[in-house]
């Protein structure tokens, strides 16, 4: 017997959303791969539609819009392209506001020489496996292997592994088809947005939409203030309080939820 959602969808349950809403602005905050795009075989083939982007250009005018990934910061406000909105890159290291606003805000900077160090190392223990991607984002480095042999997965991570214990202060967590290596610091996704709604003021509802295990720090920050949704189509244990199949029905909660906030009732 396979495995059933103990969570509601988020589409048909959507007047649940909209009553506790009312009266209320929220604050979005959207994952970019697996939630806003299709998840790809590299990072590369992960382009935003102009449907999405309309979509989410039309939300950022009418509430605080955020874009929270493990993407460097320059890298998905190039692909979103939407000046309206916040960026939290490289899984909240990096943050900043729309143009003008003055909002800027970086954090574990002193890790970076180290990060370049395990980047050129990493580049040079991996060279020889096939369909490998090593991407370095500035505050972090990703391992991505969707691509690679299953048989010689073990041993991608086991190069990890081995260069590990000489870098404490950094740590490998697991991602799809990914291994991320970040500073070890008490900061992440989560973090991000409880710094962005302490930045935006009191009053909002935050509403936090990711498809990653990572996204699971940001699903734990809306506890007693806002709501999660998860968008995944196999049930999965999540601290998430609603569920989205794929990025298809996200952009459908985010039409609707445009609309609400337009005419609100």
């Amino acid at each position: 017997m396979s495995a059933e959602w103990t969570i509601p969808s988020a589409l048909t349950d959507f007047h649940d959303i909209e009553k506790a809403l009312e009266g209320r602005q929220p604050a979005v905050f959207l994952d970019y791969d697996g939630t806003l795009t299709p998840i790809v075989d590299t990072p590369a083939q992960a382009v935003l539609s102009e449907e999405m982007r309309d979509t989410v250009r039309r939300l950022g005018e009418r509430c605080p819009t955020a874009v929270v990934s493990g993407r460097a910061g320059e890298d998905v406000r190039e692909r979103v392209g939407l000046d309206n909105l916040f960026y939290a890159g490289t899984h909240g290291f990096e943050i900043a506001g729309p143009p003008g606003s003055g909002i800027h805000h970086l954090v574990g900077k002193e890790f970076l020489p180290v990060l370049e160090e395990l980047h050129q190392r990493l580049r040079g223990g991996l060279a020889e496996v096939p369909g490998l991607l090593l991407e370095t984002k500035g505050y972090s480095l990703a391992v991505h292997y969707r691509l690679v042999e299953e048989a010689r997965v073990a041993d991608v991570e086991g190069v990890v592994d081995a260069l590990m214990p000489d870098y404490p202060g950094l740590r490998k967590t697991h991602g799809k088809k990914v291994f991320e290596i970040r500073p070890r610091f008490d900061w992440n996704k989560g973090k991000a947005v409880e710094w962005l709604l302490e930045t935006l003021g009191a009053g909002h509802v935050p509403l936090y939409l990711g498809d990653d295990t990572t996204d699971e720090d940001g699903f734990a920050a809306m506890a007693g203030r806002g709501l999660g949704i998860l968008v995944a189509e196999e049930p999965r244990q999540t601290a998430a309080d609603y569920r989205l199949n794929d990025p298809a029905e996200v952009g459908r909660f985010l039409q609707h939820l445009a609309r609400t906030i337009h005419e609100p009732r």
